[in-house]
């Protein structure tokens, strides 16, 4: 038996985004960044370690919203051509420093070998489908893949039980269709709890979830072993609880790892340093500036300005890397002696959750210090096991018996980040469409064949047959083309988008309040538009609708069709599913 156990957790998760409208959207890049910087280095890096005869058991959350951008086929198209620019700009400037400026000639290297590699990845071993890629690392045995809240709705702070229900039951339906098996935990977006989360979960058959220390620390009883061991809840869900330790030594860019003055500047760019003329190729049909990802600068020093910011070496930065994951074991094998004299004879658990994110895109080398971390892991020692929330609930390892309390991980650990003077505008939106959305699917639900009407046989140009099998209707073609479960399924997509915790993050954060404003503020407009669809295409109101149908205009239809493009997350959705 190992003197502790470690549980490195990875949460992978970006809101949803998808504009087929324009040919290339800004806000698409945070998904084409994160695949580059992060998740194909990290599948790479597992799949590598796994190759070798190591084992690099960690869990690792990829959200609902995450596997329906990556399984896209137009994004993963336009993906392809985003990494294939990219590559030709630093190829581009693999020239220019060999002639203008070479300090920074091996960075530019750098860029070229790590894109190409990334491309070759992309298109011939992973054929366009991360989402494949994780699957074979868990039916491996190297990670444990966790699901996340539908549309990483902050559980609390949703109003009804309708809506927290749909928000688990999608993403452990979502969970199925891409991974093929039952998810065993779940990361509740933001570690977000409230006493009553658990009953949800269990009936969903989910095992465990991911905590803030606040749970814990500050249940009922106070717990013997602190978050050094998992806790059950009444109901026998399990609670994994984060470490702070390990989390400040990691995530803090102040006194942790990432903020080394070795390590590369994540805010110098060269979408900004080089000339317009030069880059503009390269930059979106727009032509603004923006974030390219290559970076040339190192830290230097926390209060150095951008201007006077030294040369990467990647290296030195490299070797740094090794030198922290090090240390980072060292830490952990003096932190579970000390833990152990208390427990009993029994291995400590420590439990580290991060952003995925994190290792790679934030932290440039963060992907370098997790496969130096596993390497060290399994060659230079025997005292730290590596394992997953499920390994050691498949231990018989004694668990403690408690009511966790409200949490989450964000500031002073409960709720503020997500509800303050600069977001509570929205709940009351938000709250109203929930009630409005369980209404309509009580109301519809009993009848969810219920054809709709339009006095536009050829809106799609299709023969009514066509048009007609597209609909699932099941009457005569011109009068029963369409049913009431599509407009009512794009209602639910709006609202589960509405509430992403993402928007009302970002507002208290200031780092994109108009964008994420407007993006919640769309997703409400959206659902009022179509509840509207409803109730004016119908005779004589809801409850004549669902015996005699909707009547749309060529406009509705069109419309609706346009928002379905757009909002196309959860293809298989089922309305009903707010039913109460």
């Amino acid at each position: 038996m190992p003197l502790g156990y470690f549980s490195l957790i990875l949460h992978a998760h970006l809101p949803f985004v998808r504009h087929p409208e324009y040919p290339e959207f800004l806000e698409e890049d945070w998904l084409y960044e994160a695949i580059t910087e992060v998740y194909l280095p990290l599948i790479f890096i597992f799949q590598s370690l796994h190759e070798g005869g190591m084992k690099p058991r960690l869990a690792m959350n990829v959200s609902p919203p995450l596997c329906e951008m990556l399984a896209d086929p137009l994004l993963q198209a336009r993906y392809t051509r985003h990494l294939e620019n990219l590559l030709e700009l630093a190829r581009k400037e693999l020239d220019r420093t060999a002639k203008e400026s070479p300090e920074f000639y091996d960075v530019a290297k750098m860029y070229v070998d790590n894109l190409s590699s990334s491309l070759h990845l992309w298109n011939d071993r992973y054929s366009r489908n991360l989402i494949n890629a994780f699957r074979e690392l868990q039916d491996e045995g190297v990670i444990e893949i966790i699901t996340c809240c539908a549309t990483h709705g902050f559980m609390p702070l949703i109003s009804t039980p309708e809506s927290r229900r749909a928000q688990v039951r999608i993403a452990v339906d979502n969970y199925k269709k891409h991974f093929g098996r039952q998810p065993r935990g779940i990361w509740l977006a933001e570690c977000a709890y409230e006493p009553g989360v658990e009953t949800l979960l269990k009936d969903n058959g989910i095992e465990y979830f991911i905590s803030d220390t606040h749970a814990i620390l500050y249940g009922d009883p106070r717990p013997r072993y602190g978050v050094h061991a998992p806790v059950v809840c009444p109901n026998g869900t399990a609670v994994f609880a984060r470490d702070v330790d390990t989390s400040q030594q990691v995530w803090s860019a102040e006194i942790g790892y990432p903020g080394n003055d070795l390590y590369r500047e994540f805010y110098r760019d060269i979408g900004w340093d080089a000339p317009y003329e030069y880059l503009k190729p390269h930059l979106h049909s727009s032509g603004e500036r923006r974030h390219l990802g290559l970076k040339y600068h190192r830290i230097t020093g926390r209060d150095v300005p951008q201007n006077r910011k030294q040369p990467y070496i990647p290296a030195l930065a490299r070797d740094k890397a090794a030198e922290n994951a090090s240390h980072f074991i060292g830490e952990r094998i003096k932190q579970a002696k000390l833990l152990r004299e208390t427990f009993d004879g029994h291995p400590p658990l420590v439990v580290s959750p991060y952003d995925a994110e994190l290792y790679g895109h934030w932290w440039f080398e963060g992907p370098q210090f997790i496969d130096f971390f596993f390497k060290k892991i399994h060659f230079d020692q025997n005292e730290i096991e590596c394992i997953t929330p499920g390994d050691f609930l498949d231990s018989g390892l004694p668990i403690q018996v408690q009511q966790p309390t409200a949490s989450s991980w964000g500031e002073a650990g409960y709720y503020k980040v997500w509800i303050n003077e600069g977001n509570s505008w929205m709940y009351p939106y938000q709250h109203d469409a929930e009630r409005r959305m369980t209404e309509y699917a009580n109301k519809y639900g009993r009848s969810a064949d219920t054809p709709v009407r339009t006095d536009a046989a050829a809106a799609f140009g299709e023969s009514a047959d066509d048009q007609q099998h597209l609909a699932g209707g099941t009457g005569d073609a011109d009068k029963s083309v369409r049913t009431p479960t599509r407009i009512l399924n794009q209602m639910a997509r709006e609202l589960l988008l509405a509430q992403s915790s993402d928007w009302a993050f970002q507002i208290y954060q200031g780092t994109t309040v108009e964008y994420s404003s407007r993006r919640f503020q769309s997703h409400i407009q959206r659902f009022n538009m179509l509840a509207g669809m409803l109730d004016s295409g119908s005779e004589g109101g809801m409850a004549a609708a669902s015996a005699d149908g909707v009547v749309l205009s060529d406009n509705q239809l069109d419309l609706l069709t346009e928002i379905e493009s757009r909002d196309n997350i959860f293809a298989e959705i089922d309305f009903r599913v707010f039913c109460n």
